[in-house]
Parts: structure tokens; sequence; C-alpha cells
């Protein structure tokens, strides 16, 4: 009698799942839309722009040309660039046109013309039907403090990015008209972070 109550689960876990499979195709069979996409991360935890690097590797691994634009990151090297300068740089363009963050340059001016050189060049890219995503790094950073101007953004993106192009867009306090425009928003949510016990940033990690 025992020896049947294994084998009984068995074929209930095996119905279960053939229908969970059976419904999950009849959802698939209706997703044919394939385009581009304005993709959001935003939050107060850990893990925007690693999320967002992880979708250029894969554009990489694909062999789609992809670019980065780093708007708040400049000097400081970062693991991501140096991989993709050192070995994937025929597939993907990295600028980092930052200069830090505002407190560390304490000059509104100079971080508006920094913002402002950096959405040149990220228009460029996006133009470009040649490259299949363009991540905008920390660009919600620039416009919560008005560096650039969030209406043009949205306009350009809604006019001018080409229909096979996704572009993601990264940073904490994501305005809520960006969050509205686009097609994929994902909060990065804070439980708990080891600077708040004196831990600073490490490579590998942060970096």
């Amino acid at each position: 009698m025992t020896d049947d109550i294994p084998e009984t689960d068995a074929a209930r876990h095996a119905a279960k799942m053939a229908r969970k499979k059976a419904a999950r195709d009849r959802i698939m069979a209706t997703k044919t839309e394939e385009r581009g996409l304005v993709i959001v991360h935003t939050g107060k935890g850990k893990g925007k722009s690693s999320a967002a690097f992880g979708m250029i590797f894969r554009c990489i691994a694909h062999g789609m040309p992809c670019a980065v634009v780093q708007f708040i990151k400049g000097a400081m090297p970062t693991g991501e660039r140096s991989l993709i300068e050192a070995h994937f740089a025929d597939l993907c363009t990295v600028r980092a046109m930052g200069e830090g963050f505002t407190w560390e340059t304490q000059d509104r001016a100079r971080d508006i013309a920094a913002a402002e050189a950096a959405w040149e060049v990220a228009k460029g890219f996006i133009r470009d039907p040649a490259r299949r995503m363009v991540l905008l790094d920390e660009i919600n950073v620039a416009l919560r403090y008005g560096y650039l101007d969030l209406d043009a953004v949205l306009a350009f993106l809604a006019a001018e990015r080409p229909p096979t192009t996704h572009v993601v867009l990264t940073g904490r306090n994501a305005d809520p008209r960006l969050v509205e425009a686009a097609d994929l928003v994902t909060e990065m949510e804070l439980v708990k972070h080891p600077f708040r016990s004196g831990v600073k940033a490490q490579p590998g990690v942060e970096f």
C-alpha cells in the first residue's frame, strides 16, 4: 500500500504540470509582437545598474551592437567598463561622461553641462538603428536634479527611437511620467545593505 503512494503523488504532479504547461502554452501563443522597449530600473535597492549591464552582456552574447552612456560615473574605473573595452569594444561602446555625484562636484552648472553632453552622445547612439540596446546609466539622477529636461527626453524617445531599439534608464527616483511611458519598470527594494554597518563599496560587488 505504501509503495503506491509515491507513484500516485508522481502521477498527480505530472497531471498538474501538464495542465500548467497547456495553460502557459496558450498564453505564450498570444505573445507575437517583437519591438524595442523603454526599460526603467529604479528604487533605493542595490542592483539597478548591475541588472542593466546584465542585459548589455546578453546583447553582446547575441552579437547585437549596443552602447552605454554613464551620466554620473566618470573617471573611476568599473569592472563592467573594463571588461567591455578590453574584449567587446567591437560590439559595445561605453562612454563614461559623468563627473561624480553632485556633492562631489559642488558645481551645478558643471553638472548640467556634463549631463547635457552625455545626453547628446546618447541621442546619437539611440538614433543609430544598428544599436539594439542603449543603456543610460544613472540618467534618472540627472533628471531628478533637473540637469536634463524630462519632457525633452520623453519626446525624443517617443519620436526618434528606432522601432527595434531598447533603451534602459537606471537610477533612483524615476519620475512618475517616465514610469508611465516605459514598457518595463523594475523597482529595486532595499532590505539590507552593508554600508549601514560600516562596509565600504568593494570591487566585484559595487564596481
